[in-house]
């Protein structure tokens, strides 16, 4: 059952954010001495990340224990303008006392399948021989229904035997490489942030509509035995609040 939690404003959103992340931190390095998370891409994780690289947060998490992944990454170099791994470094992690080596970026630059294949084979390898499971899994939802690098009607939406795959995303004419759904049901934490009365009316399909996640992939995040929280702004619960099918 998904949690549901809104804030009058985006900055209320960023900072309920950044206190369940901070919070996850603690509850996971004191329970098995780690902190395993992947970072979201787009616009409304940004403010998080921002958050969390100032001294008031900086000090609620034991950075030197935290492992930082990506759920997607676009097929460039970490230096290039659509890069997550860029974004996430400008705005948090280059603030951060984390080791260099718990820093596991996706490698962008090489061909996406050999990146998407390298990847799977980093996570395996971080894990074992536990059962591969994150301890937060942060996503956002772009205003087609879309998390991650899950897209409606691409093969990523029904992977079942990979946990990381790439796909040609027609729409934005570029490679990506994903989490599938079935590498971010198995984690422990799944928080969706959304923010913009733009993502309004598709968040109430995805959240009160029929279920078709071949259209609406975000429908398709449905933690096994994990949590599943979305973390949203009241711009985005317009149709939520009011209770009309937009």
């Amino acid at each position: 059952m998904a949690i549901i939690q809104t804030y009058p404003t985006p900055d209320e959103l960023a900072h309920a954010a950044a206190d369940h992340f901070a919070a996850l931190a603690q509850e996971a390095i004191s329970s098995h001495g780690r902190f395993s998370v992947a970072l979201a891409g787009g616009s409304t994780p940004r403010a998080t990340y921002e958050l969390l690289a100032t001294i008031e947060y900086a000090q609620k998490v034991d950075w030197e224990r935290v492992h930082v992944f990506w759920g997607d990454e676009w097929a460039a170099p970490p230096g290039h303008e659509d890069s997550n791994y860029r974004m996430a470094y400008e705005t948090m992690l280059k603030y951060l006392a984390i080791p260099r080596a718990n820093i596991h970026r996706v490698s962008g630059e090489a061909w996406p399948q050999d990146a998407a294949q390298a990847y799977e084979n980093t996570i395996h390898q971080f894990f074992h021989p536990r059962p591969t499971s994150f301890d937060l899994i942060l996503l956002s939802m772009g205003d087609d229904g879309h998390t991650a690098a899950i897209f409606p009607r691409t093969m990523a939406v029904h992977e079942d035997a990979l946990l990381v795959t790439a796909c040609f995303v027609e729409k934005l004419e570029a490679w990506r490489v994903t989490f599938t759904p079935r590498l971010i049901n198995a984690a422990q934490n799944v928080i969706f942030l959304v923010s913009g009365e733009r993502k309004a009316r598709r968040l109430w399909q995805v959240l009160v509509g029929p279920y078709q996640p071949e259209v609406l992939p975000a429908q398709a995040i449905r933690p096994t035995r994990g949590r599943l929280r979305w973390l949203i702004d009241q711009a985005a619960a317009l149709h939520l609040q009011s209770g009309t099918n937009p």
